[in-house]
């Protein structure tokens, strides 16, 4: 039995369709992250999920059962805040256990639960304490607790680590990572951090304007994108996208034939328009790779782990992630190759990709 289904589920606000038909399916145990920009409706669906919000249309069922109608308390889920919402007069031993609380669960019950989630958080030494005592991060791992120690059917989190300066961040998704790897929980998580999703997913779900652009693991969607603009959403810096004519049996773009693909010669034809995407990652200097492309360099940052530069072909822009020690200068001539299985085409008319 699936842990969660949302069947064309819809939500519209008048005029305003917010979501357009939304299909998933979760298995027990996986982790799915809603992945978009501001507005896609990510946080839409997770609060129909939870019962915050009621859908215009279809269904949603937790544990085979439809919840449409149920209240919030009863549909068996535990919900993470981007706000911590935590009680600022009570200690955290008391927020953790507050739900059981409420649920007239025994106080030894109550006691055991907490230690055992506080002692998983690594936040026993805090349970005296109240929340304005504490960190960032000791905060969030103490609203992520109190949805823990209830053990529902289906974990919601909504941007839970927005409020995190970046080494916090990376801390917490090591720790949401390695929770999930040790309990097997089913998690539902929003963000519009890719790097997150990248991370912490096992099925990433790109949202768009109320639907969904690809569905699938994190690997596919880096490695295979469905559209054009999950391949510029996903990846930093994002996918070079180059407009390209093909002619015969190559793609021409400022006067550079690059031989097409064997695999998809037959998906396309004579003259058609098209948008070749590379990572710049895939980018290598100096010919030898494979297909090369003559650039000009522009602009050369040095990030630490790589040096990524920003060149000119002709009218079009390229970007290449190289060696931190590689030596280049601006305005300096450079050849740019890479493996052709590198590259990705897509219809310029639909933006969907072509194999």
């Amino acid at each position: 039995m699936s842990a969660l289904e949302i069947v064309n589920v819809r939500k519209a606000y008048g005029a305003v369709e917010t979501l357009k038909g939304i299909d998933i399916t979760l298995e027990n145990g996986e982790f799915l992250v809603l992945l978009g920009s501001s507005g896609c409706g990510k946080s839409t669906l997770l609060n129909i999920i939870a019962g915050l919000a009621e859908a215009t249309g279809g269904d949603v069922r937790i544990g085979g059962r439809s919840v449409l109608g149920v209240h919030p308390k009863d549909r068996d889920i535990a919900m993470v805040f981007q706000s911590y919402a935590l009680y600022p007069n009570l200690s955290v031993h008391r927020n953790i256990g507050f739900g059981l609380e409420m649920r007239k669960v025994p106080a030894a019950e109550r006691d055991k639960a907490v230690k055992e989630v506080a002692k998983l958080l690594q936040i026993e030494n805090l349970l005296d304490r109240k929340p304005s005592q504490l960190s960032g991060g000791q905060r969030q791992r103490v609203a992520i607790g109190r949805a823990l120690v209830r053990k529902p059917e289906v974990f919601l989190f909504d941007e839970p680590l927005s409020n995190l300066d970046a080494k916090l961040r990376m801390e917490m998704r090591t720790e949401l990572k390695r929770l999930h790897q040790m309990l097997q929980t089913t998690i539902v998580y929003v963000t519009h951090d890719q790097i997150e999703a990248m991370t912490l997913a096992t099925r990433i779900a790109v949202m768009r304007d109320g639907r969904i652009e690809q569905l699938a693991t994190p690997e596919e969607i880096y490695n295979r994108p469905a559209t054009l603009y999950v391949a510029t959403f996903v990846g930093a810096p994002p996918m070079n996208l180059l407009n390209v004519t093909v002619k015969a049996d190559h793609l021409v773009f400022e006067d550079i034939a690059l031989p097409m693909p064997s695999m998809r010669k037959a998906k396309t034809r004579e003259g058609q328009r098209l948008v070749l995407g590379i990572r710049p990652e895939a980018l290598q200097l100096g010919a030898g790779l494979g297909p090369s492309i003559a650039a000009k360099a522009e602009v050369v940052e040095l990030t630490g782990p790589e040096l990524v530069v920003s060149a000119s072909v002709g009218s079009q822009r390229i970007m290449a992630c190289l060696p931190p020690r590689t030596r280049l200068e601006a305005s300096q001539p450079l050849a740019l190759s890479f493996d052709a299985e590198a590259m990705h085409l897509f219809d310029v008319d639909t933006g969907r990709r072509i194999d």
